[in-house]
């Protein structure tokens, strides 16, 4: 990679996200690292009667928490490796909001883990980490 390159996390706290993150922290020691995490609206979760949303307010503030808690912890995980990131919270399709971040960060490697679906929940939710290898303008390495 290019001197002063920059590596994009796709991070949501996860297993295989943590694994993502200490991925990049290894193999990328001279990078920049930017861990991205994506709040995506189509996930809301009902709180209120009937499993709606007690107010759209109310689910956006707790996902941006949510959001804002899940990078403290990768920045924790990164100060064990001696590493200060670079943090970002986005909305959107996790998929495009990747991709998107990417092209327009000047990022030149991307790194996210692999929830590891298969058979039909795979056919039928897709898969973010496929989508970003398949639309990414850079490399991508999917970490299982």
């Amino acid at each position: 990679m290019r001197e002063n390159s920059t590596v994009l996390v796709a991070y949501d706290g996860s297993d295989p996200a943590v694994a993502a993150l200490e991925h990049a922290l290894e193999s990328y020691p001279e990078s920049g690292i930017a861990v991205l995490t994506v709040i995506n609206p189509s996930m809301g979760e009902g709180s209120g009667i009937d499993g709606f949303p007690a107010s759209p307010e109310a689910w956006f503030e707790r996902a941006r928490e949510d959001a804002a808690t899940e990078l403290d912890d990768a920045r924790a995980i990164a100060e064990t490796y001696g590493v200060e990131i670079e943090t970002a919270i986005e909305v959107g399709r996790p998929s495009s909001v990747i991709v998107t971040y990417a092209e327009e960060n000047d990022v030149d490697h991307v790194v996210l883990g692999s929830h590891g679906r298969k058979g039909l929940s795979r056919i039928l939710l897709g898969s973010v980490a496929e989508a970003v290898v398949r639309r990414s303008p850079v490399p991508v390495t999917v970490v299982r």
